[in-house]
């Protein structure tokens, strides 16, 4: 519903005003009629809104600032990490011999983005202590897909097709189970213990002759870390099965520890957040996956490999699952990933993770007596609360979520992972100053006190945003995805 105050921004249209001015055409008239069917024509012109060009620019200026981003606030999405993207990262994207290339080119006229391309595989793979890397899956959730396949044609390659269950934890991202679905396997849920961690004795339980394979987040989505991970994939691989890795919360552990030093077989990463990709609005993802050696003949095709002192790609690997997207990867995404590899090195990584968990914990202190603190104990790159509460004073965590609107934050991720009652995921990330992070908890303890004393005022948030609060369901079911005029 909108604002009674706010007038309708696209009712601007007037009758014989123009906001463009077109140069005269220096090529003879088209006929359509020739060129298209009958019915394909218009018989009458298009209802195009008519505005000045001033009109226009505030028009989309003003939508801009409407719009919540990484460089105009703080974006506290816990498991999806929203960091700055540092603009040295766009300036070398756009670099002429990167941004104009085109994928068809013959491979000895694009050598130095195949360079980059191997070197960023070799920083990935002494990142993750993985033995190869692949960049062409295009986001996390692809690369997961992909990795699973490649667990599936080794099951298969072996003989042994009765490996048809993907473990998963009950505090995994959705799209574990979703991705080993699609792959084609059953989902088996794994229990949390008390301390948030996955219950060793309930692994022993799922695990066995039918298990392809454990998917996990290390730090998990509850932002602890899975101490017993080496017993962990003991269990699972004397099995027989693999150990997946979700590279979701890779942040939390950069330069300290390797998902290949704790057992796992595959790896996705998410060069979109961990390494200040743009993405949702901002850009496209990219997930690349990388492998220990006895998945490496079923990597996607073509292969980037390094002969001699040429960089090719080889097509000739017979057991590969086959190509998972055209042409090699969002290149662009990994030209910012790479360059903010370099611009970190390895002390500048180790950085990343020693202040992503700083924040963290800092908060999570700091927010502990205002909120439920499910897991008291130390946290990695995120932590959760709960808004238990406060729903006995009738506020729910959604509520809390768009009173947060009102003091001009993103909230944080809410009601997930799923295993902790009225959750709020708080993830500050390394990018953020002291000063930010204060605002923000001041702001959740305002609410925490409106709430006990003033419920009605959160129940009822936003009250500062130009649209307030949706019908959620219907928005979800009825959706309206253009303009119609009134």
């Amino acid at each position: 519903m909108h604002k009674e105050d706010q007038p309708l921004i696209f009712e601007l249209s007037t009758e014989g005003r123009i906001g463009y001015s077109l140069p005269e055409m220096d090529i003879p008239e088209i006929d359509l009629g020739e060129l298209l069917p009958e019915g394909y024509l218009r018989e009458e012109e298009p209802e195009l809104p008519e505005v000045s060009e001033l009109d226009i620019m505030r028009h989309y200026t003003a939508l801009s600032k409407r719009n919540h981003g990484v460089d105009s606030g703080f974006y506290p999405l816990g498991s999806c990490t929203m960091k700055y993207n540092p603009k040295i990262n766009e300036n070398v994207a756009r670099f002429n011999g990167f941004a104009h290339l085109h994928p068809l080119q013959d491979e000895s006229s694009v050598q130095g983005a195949l360079e980059l391309m191997y070197d960023l595989q070799e920083h990935l793979i002494e990142i993750t202590g993985m033995d190869e890397v692949t960049l062409q899956p295009a986001a996390g959730a692809h690369g997961e897909w992909t990795g699973l396949m490649m667990i599936r044609s080794y099951h298969e390659a072996n003989g042994d097709t009765k490996r048809t269950k993907v473990v998963v934890p009950d505090s995994a991202h959705g799209t574990n189970p979703a991705s080993a679905t699609v792959a084609g396997f059953e989902t088996v849920t794994v229990k949390s213990d008390e301390n948030g961690l996955v219950d060793l004795e309930d692994l022993r339980r799922v695990v066995g002759e039918d298990t392809a394979a454990l998917m996990l987040t290390n730090p998990n989505t509850l932002g602890l870390f899975e101490e017993n991970i080496l017993e962990m994939a003991e269990i699972v691989h004397s099995a027989g099965g693999k150990l997946y890795y979700d590279g979701a919360n890779l942040n939390a552990v950069l330069s300290k520890a390797r998902p290949g030093d704790m057992g796992f077989d595959v790896v996705h990463l998410n060069l979109h957040k961990t390494f200040t990709g743009p993405h949702g609005g901002g850009g496209p993802g990219s997930g690349p996956v990388g492998v220990k050696s006895d998945l490496i003949p079923y990597l996607p095709k073509p292969v980037l490999v390094k002969n001699g002192d040429q960089y090719e790609f080889d097509y000739d690997r017979p057991q590969s699952i086959g190509r998972v997207k055209p042409y090699y990867g969002n290149f662009g995404i990994n030209v910012r990933a790479y360059t903010y590899i370099r611009t970190m090195g390895p002390d500048g990584l180790k950085a990343v993770t020693e202040n992503a968990v700083l924040n963290a914990n800092y908060m999570m202190r700091r927010l502990e007596p205002f909120f439920d603190l499910p897991f008291d104990r130390h946290c990695k790159h995120e932590f959760v609360l709960s808004g238990k509460r406060q729903k006995k004073l009738g506020v729910r965590t959604l509520d809390i979520a768009k009173r947060l609107l009102d003091f001009g934050y993103h909230p944080p991720t809410i009601y997930f992972p799923l295993n902790v009652e009225e959750c709020i995921m708080i993830e500050p990330t390394e990018t953020e100053s002291k000063e930010t992070l204060d605002a923000f908890v001041d702001a959740m303890i305002q609410i925490a006190k409106e709430a006990e004393e003033n419920p009605e005022i959160v129940q009822e948030a936003p009250h500062t945003t130009v649209i307030g609060r949706l019908d959620e369901t219907m928005a979800a079911r009825k959706p309206v995805l253009r303009y119609q005029k009134q």
